[in-house]
């Protein structure tokens, strides 16, 4: 079993002001890409501070270099077109907290064009997190199932005949980054998976059968594709399976138990779990029980979407309602997501995040460490 960090996080954390200005400067030409790192710099310096004073027993750099959670698919690659017409994308609908639709959202990119790689994101972002860090630096890749937002039936079959030899290349390109970040002694990349946590919502599965992607083959072929990028030795692989989260909004409700026998069980190359658990759409605890017996749960009970915070007492109950699916010693806790999947963030300040973390780490220790 992997080693257990009780006070997980699962990675991005708000832009400060000056960065995201910083950014605007430096891509209107207004700045010099040197002076531009610097300011990242300094920001992934206070990123990592704030999330050790914290009481996190693993920080991440808050993904504050990357535009978005997928830029390694999007970002870093060769092979896309800008795309402004309707050419059958996976529609992503965004509901507010009221579980009205918001918006609808569709990356204006294609696949026009066999993937190549640009660079490698991860390397500059784990050496020199890990050069700052006291504690053990996560590393998050995204799921190469994600590649699902720029498959055009119409646009990109010249290049991928069937999307899953699309899927296949993103497997590569993932893996590829994994291998380099062991090589660099990276021992913990955990891979984010909004596509397989959008399928618990049968909305989602017909939109994904519309485009063209059968979803018993997700489950299938891509289970085995997601499962075959976590074959890094030394390296503890996490799988974060996500509902949704731009600007405090999300994508699909439904519990782990449409996806938990269908999954759980095929991701054998993981060794933690990591699971939303914030709200009603989470549904109960109960599909913990389909969770391989070696595995670690890591419990998203805190909000990453709005600043109230959640009383200790509750969160240290809801843990024990876990732990009767679930083995206690063998969970930990977490937020439910990143506080930025994309730059603008959600609607939380950044006082409340620093609350929400410090929280996380409280929580942990009182459960773990001192018995409860």
């Amino acid at each position: 079993m992997a080693d257990i960090y009780r006070a997980d996080t699962i990675g991005s954390l708000l832009r400060p002001r000056y960065l995201k200005l910083a950014r605007e400067r430096y891509e209107a030409g207004q700045l010099t890409a040197a002076a531009y790192k610097e300011i990242e710099d300094r920001a992934v310096d206070q990123a990592i501070a704030m999330q050790e004073g914290a009481g996190l027993d693993v920080v991440t750099d808050g993904e504050l270099r990357r535009h978005s959670f997928i830029d390694q698919l999007t970002e870093a690659v060769e092979g896309l077109t800008p795309d402004a017409g309707d050419s059958g994308h996976v529609p992503v609908p965004f509901h507010d907290p009221a579980g009205e639709l918001k918006s609808v959202f569709a990356i204006p990119l294609s696949v026009t064009s066999r993937l190549g790689r640009r660079r490698m994101m991860t390397v500059e972002e784990y050496s020199y997190a890990r050069a700052r860090a006291r504690r053990p630096v996560k590393v998050t890749l995204p799921s190469p199932l994600m590649l699902f937002l720029v498959w055009s039936p119409q646009r990109s079959r010249d290049a991928y005949s069937d999307p899953f030899e699309l899927f296949a290349d993103g497997l590569r390109l993932m893996r590829e980054e994994a291998e380099e970040l062991a090589g660099l002694g990276c021992r913990y990349i955990q891979v984010d998976a909004p596509d397989f946590g959008q399928l618990v919502d049968q909305g989602q599965r017909d939109a994904w059968e519309r485009a063209g992607i059968p979803v018993d083959r997700v489950f299938a072929e891509g289970a085995d594709m997601l499962n075959e990028l976590a074959t890094v030795p030394g390296v503890t692989f996490g799988l974060h399976l996500c509902r949704g989260n731009y600007d405090s909004d999300w994508i699909s409700s439904g519990t782990y138990d449409a996806i938990s026998k269908q999954l759980f069980q095929r991701a054998t190359n993981y060794d933690v779990l990591l699971l939303e658990y914030d709200d009603e759409r989470s549904g109960s605890f109960a599909a913990l029980s389909d969770v391989p017996d070696d595995k670690v749960v890591v419990l998203g009970l805190v909000s990453s979407k709005f600043d109230t915070m959640e009383p200790p007492e509750q969160l240290v109950a809801r843990i024990e309602e876990a732990s009767r699916f679930f083995p206690r010693d063998q969970l930990a806790l977490s937020t439910q997501c990143g506080f930025a999947s994309a730059g603008p963030g959600n609607a939380i300040s950044e006082g409340a995040q620093e609350n929400k973390l410090r929280l996380v780490g409280e929580v942990a220790g009182r459960v773990w460490r001192t018995g409860g």
